[in-house]
């Protein structure tokens, strides 16, 4: 025991002096080790990050429901090789969880989860020793104590979205409580809510407005993040997955308790409007505005669409602490611009760098607007019936699609922010070491002998499509790749924008008092206002005047503003639409052909297995077993 101390403080003094930023999981949870890890301000400090590191964890996009399950991107189940990456993830949407060894399971720990239940137990360990040190003052004392609470909150959040009622874990258990104090049970869903929105606002008043020390604090948690964290946190408590769900209505605890109030209940709508309208004031007061990209002297040529197209496509690839939208990120960047970006050149071709791999089903290119600002289908002026048909580019579109390439008609005309998140056969790249828009590189996906096609059972994309968003123009991708990092935003104002349009047509608000926030988000995206552009262009053009036809504005709205940032899939679950999005097989093009009209031909990719059970995650058997008070959700 004493070798086993001496090396535990060995090894915290050595991990002290690392920078904050790294949130290290230095301090195991002995309960030997509890009063030397508070004995004084630094070592509580390390412990603080301990609290923060499971977090830093759910920043992995690959383990990530909202990415993974979000039918936004398909991952190839047929690779050769995956060069370390686990896609276990991704197969979800091919019907492959199970309640023996579930996949992402976060109750567990297992399967590309994380352990959360243990994570909160670090934080309650933190809050119950926050005393100890000596040498720690009342005003940072305070601000850890918000953030651990916050932390806490965060965490059951998570669970929440996934399992739905979950346990609440206040306080750990003492170290000689019996076999049956520990075994806990599931809460109703209403009480878990409250819960966590009461930890967040007990936390609020206590966290910085923002954060004054860049390099050792940014991934810290702020007020404005609290705020945002708690909108979230009730809106989806007010949307059909949790709000007046008749599928679970027969879930129960094993004394009967209803665990899923069966009566929808129109208040909640309001408690998130509410919290929408705080977090987006605190945001603004705080600075926050939409992100504009700012020209820098290294770029030649750029004409007023490319400028809309990189205001779209930095928002998520600037810097942090120069994106003034940007109201929550975590500290590890973004893994996988490898995965998300075509080979542009013959060398990048040859190489192994640049493997492609996350595809875009066509359903998702489909989901944008037309550069008229309505959906494709809706468009009055756009050929919607003979979209698939050949067209090659011309001098006019040179900025967005190859002059003289062949390629469909659906690339041409569309928004701005199709252009700036996806990559497609025959579209142009802004970047790539080239800073003019007059020799920007275009992606060539015809068959196997082309630059992005299907090289081998490694480097292959196979839909055609690519989440250029994801990829920052700064980034080189040649023989070998220059990565420009980024971190993946968690929340950022635009988001909050489109939230807060959502409870206030939820509340039956009138479209005068909803629409100035989805016009905030699409005028930066260079398209008319939703009056306007419904007005003029729409075949249906009074949609927005009923709460219905609002909804389904807001929906898709969101939908194409917040594609492949790891939101779409816990907003397609909260709304209960995800199961209608899977319901139809997952098309790419015919990718091995290098003929046009060979290879655009729709083609079956996946045939998503989906139904009502998989909305929530399944508790794991062996979950059960050890704890016979916990009780299955509702299918498995």
């Amino acid at each position: 025991m004493k070798t086993y101390y001496r090396y535990l403080c060995i090894v915290i003094l050595s991990l002290s002096c690392f920078s904050c930023k790294k949130f290290l999981d230095v301090t195991p949870d002995g309960v030997g080790t509890i009063d030397y890890a508070f004995r004084n301000r630094n070592e509580a400090e390390n412990y603080l990050f301990t609290c923060y590191h499971t977090l830093q964890q759910l920043d992995v996009s690959i383990y990530n429901p909202g990415f993974t399950t979000s039918a936004e991107i398909i991952f190839p189940d047929n690779l050769t090789s995956n060069y370390g990456l686990d896609p276990i993830g991704f197969h979800l949407i091919r019907g492959s969880q199970n309640s023996s060894d579930p996949v992402l399971n976060n109750w567990d720990g297992s399967s590309g989860g994380q352990p959360i239940w243990k994570a909160i137990r670090r934080c309650n360990i933190m809050l119950e020793n926050i005393d100890k040190p000596i040498d720690l003052s009342d005003s940072e004392k305070r601000r850890w104590i918000a953030e651990v609470k916050f932390l806490k909150a965060y965490y059951h959040f998570y669970m929440l979205k996934m399992y739905g009622p979950i346990p609440i874990m206040d306080i750990n258990s003492p170290i000689n409580s019996s076999e049956e104090a520990v075994k806990v049970k599931r809460k109703p869903v209403d009480e878990v809510v409250n819960y966590i929105v009461s930890l967040l606002n007990e936390a609020a008043p206590d966290l910085p407005n923002a954060i004054t020390n860049s390099i050792q604090e940014l991934g810290r948690i702020t007020r404005p993040i609290g705020l945002a964290v708690k909108a979230q946190v009730l809106a989806t408590a007010a949307s059909p997955l949790y709000n007046g769900n008749p599928d679970y209505a027969s879930l129960k605890d094993k004394d009967g308790t209803s665990l899923f109030n069966p009566v929808y209940d129109p208040k909640k709508w309001d408690a998130a409007a509410l919290a929408c309208f705080e977090a987006i004031k605190a945001s603004e007061d705080n600075g926050a505005r939409l992100h504009k990209f700012v020209i820098p002297a290294n770029i030649a040529r750029l004409n007023d669409s490319l400028k809309t197209v990189l205001d779209l496509q930095t928002t998520i690839t600037e810097k942090w602490d120069l994106n003034a939208e940007l109201i929550w990120a975590l500290n590890p960047e973004f893994k996988f611009q490898d995965l998300c970006g075509p080979r542009l050149t013959q060398n990048a071709a040859v190489s192994l760098v640049f493997l492609g791999t996350f595809a875009i089903p066509i359903s998702q290119q489909e989901l944008f607007y037309t550069h008229n600002g309505v959906p494709i289908n809706e468009d009055k002026t756009w050929d919607y019936a003979n979209r698939y048909d050949l067209r090659s580019g011309d001098h006019a579109n040179r900025f967005f699609i190859a002059d003289g390439y062949e390629t469909v008609k659906a690339h041409f005309n569309r928004e701005s922010r199709f252009y700036a998140a996806i990559a497609f056969d025959g579209g142009t790249w802004f970047g790539n070491g080239n800073f003019d828009q007059e020799k920007q590189q275009f992606v060539q996906g015809k068959g196997s002998a082309s630059y992005a096609g299907p090289l081998d059972n490694t480097r292959i994309n196979v839909t055609g499509y690519w989440p250029k968003k994801l990829v920052s123009y700064l980034t080189v991708h040649d023989m070998t790749a220059s990565i420009s990092g980024f971190h993946l935003p968690m929340i950022r104002l635009a988001g909050l924008y489109l939230l807060y349009a959502e409870c206030l047509n939820e509340q039956a608000k009138p479209a005068t008092e909803v629409v100035p926030y989805l016009d905030k988000v699409r005028e930066r995206a260079g398209l008319h206002g939703v009056v306007e552009a419904w007005t003029n262009y729409s075949r249906t053009p009074a949609k927005y005047t009923t709460k219905d036809g609002m909804r389904q504005i807001i929906h898709q709205e969101t939908r194409i503003e917040l594609a492949f940032e790891g939101q779409g899939g816990w907003d397609l679950r909260r709304w209960k639409e995800l199961q209608v999005v899977l319901s139809k097989p997952m098309q790419g093009w015919n990718t091995y052909e290098k003929d046009g009209l060979n290879y655009y031909k729709q083609r079956n990719v996946v045939i998503p297995v989906f139904n009502v059970r998989n909305y929530l995650w399944p508790i794991s058997d062996n979950a059960l077993i050890g704890n016979s008070n916990l009780v299955q959700n509702t299918g498995w």
